[in-house]
C-alpha cells in the first residue's frame, strides 16, 4: 500500500498576470518549501531569535525532512500543516471562492471522487470556512480545441482509458460534486475544456447541472461561435483560462521533492542515494483556491495543495 504525500502552499501566491499556473504552482511549492525549512532551523537549535547569515546558513538539503514535515497515519504532509490557520480577514459573505481541482492523468479513475472530497477539504481547511462559491472540475482525457473541440492540452493529458470509460468516471465524480451541492458545501459548480459535444452528452445525465465551462483557447482568443451558441442555450457561462491540464507531471513533482539542488530533499536520490522516501511518485491531484474580496476585487487569499502517491513508505 502506497504513502501518500501532500504538498501545500499557504496563501498567497503572487506571480505575473500572464504566469501559467503550473510555473505559479511549482514557483509556490518550492518558495513555501524553503520557508518552512527556514522556520524549522531556530526550533531545533532552540534559538527564536536566530537570523542566519553567510557562516551560519544551512544547506537546504541538510535540514532533515522530519523537522519540517509530518506524518499523518499513511500521510506525509510536505510542508508541516501544522501552521495555525488564520482564515478570512472579513465576513465570509464578502468574498467569492473559487476552487479548480484537476485530477491528473495518471490517476486511478476509481479513485476520483475520494480525491475531490480530499482537495475540497483542504481547501475548507486552510480558508477556515465551510462553502465555496465556485467548483470547477479539470478532467484528464479532456482537452479543448478551439478548432475540433478534441486536441490536447499543454503536456500530455492522455490517460488509460477508453472514451466510454471516461465518460462512466466523470458522470461518477459528478454525483460527489452534485451532493456538494446539497450539503452547500458549493454554490456553484462547472467543468473545464469540454467541447461541445461533451456538454451535449453529459448534461442530460446530470441533476445539478454545472453553470460554467471553463476553455482555454490559447492563441486564437476567440471561443468558436459553436460553443458560444450552445453556452447561451443551456445557460451556461464560459469562461476561459491559462491553466496546463497536466498541471504537475510526475518529473517536475520529482525534482521538486529530491535531492537534486533545487530539490527540498524529501526523496532520496538516484539508486537509493542519501535519506528521505523511495519508490515511484505519481502526482494524484492539485487543487487552485482563489478568495476575492468582492467589493474591491481584491485577491486575498490565492494557492494550492497537490496530493501525490509513493510505492514505498519512508526509507531506512
Amino acid at each position: 500500500m502506497g504513502s501518500n504525500i501532500i504538498n501545500g502552499g499557504t496563501s498567497i501566491l503572487r506571480g505575473p498576470a500572464s504566469e501559467k499556473s503550473n510555473v505559479e504552482l511549482v514557483n509556490g511549492l518550492r518558495s513555501n518549501f524553503a520557508a518552512s525549512k527556514e522556520v524549522s532551523v531556530p526550533a531545533e537549535n532552540g534559538d527564536a531569535n536566530h537570523v542566519a547569515d553567510e557562516h551560519s546558513q544551512i544547506k537546504s538539503n541538510s535540514i532533515p525532512s522530519a523537522l519540517w514535515t509530518t506524518v499523518d497515519n499513511d500521510r506525509l504532509n510536505v510542508p508541516s500543516n501544522n501552521h495555525e490557520v488564520t482564515g478570512l480577514a472579513e465576513e465570509r459573505s464578502d468574498y467569492d471562492i473559487t476552487v479548480k481541482l484537476f485530477l491528473l492523468p495518471k490517476t486511478a479513475i476509481c479513485d476520483w471522487r475520494r480525491h475531490l472530497q480530499d482537495a475540497v477539504a483542504a481547501v475548507l481547511q486552510e480558508l477556515n470556512v465551510d462553502s465555496i462559491d465556485l467548483l470547477i472540475i479539470s478532467f484528464p482525457g479532456v482537452s479543448f480545441d478551439a478548432d475540433s473541440d478534441e486536441k490536447g492540452g499543454c503536456g500530455s493529458n492522455k490517460i488509460q482509458a477508453t472514451e466510454s470509460e471516461l465518460f462512466d468516471a466523470i458522470l461518477d465524480v459528478w454525483k460527489t460534486v452534485e451532493m456538494l451541492q446539497v450539503k452547500g458545501v458549493a454554490s456553484k459548480t462547472g467543468v473545464a475544456e469540454f467541447g461541445c459535444e461533451q456538454l451535449k452528452k453529459f448534461l442530460p445525465r446530470t441533476f445539478y447541472r454545472p453553470t460554467v465551462n471553463q476553455i482555454n483557447v490559447r492563441d486564437a482568443c476567440v471561443v468558436p461561435q459553436p460553443m458560444m451558441e450552445l453556452a447561451k442555450q443551456e445557460g451556461i457561462e464560459l469562461l476561459t483560462h491559462n491553466d496546463c491540464t497536466n498541471i504537475l507531471p510526475q518529473g517536475t513533482l520529482r525534482e521538486l521533492l529530491g535531492n537534486g539542488p533545487s530539490g527540498a530533499g524529501v526523496l532520496a536520490g538516484p539508486n537509493a542515494k542519501g535519506e528521505g522516501l523511495e519508490g515511484d511518485l505519481n502526482p494524484e491531484w492539485v487543487v487552485k483556491y482563489t478568495a476575492v474580496v468582492r467589493d474591491r476585487g481584491v485577491i486575498e487569499h490565492k494557492g494550492y495543495f497537490a496530493s501525490a502517491e509513493l510505492s514505498q513508505g519512508l526509507a531506512t
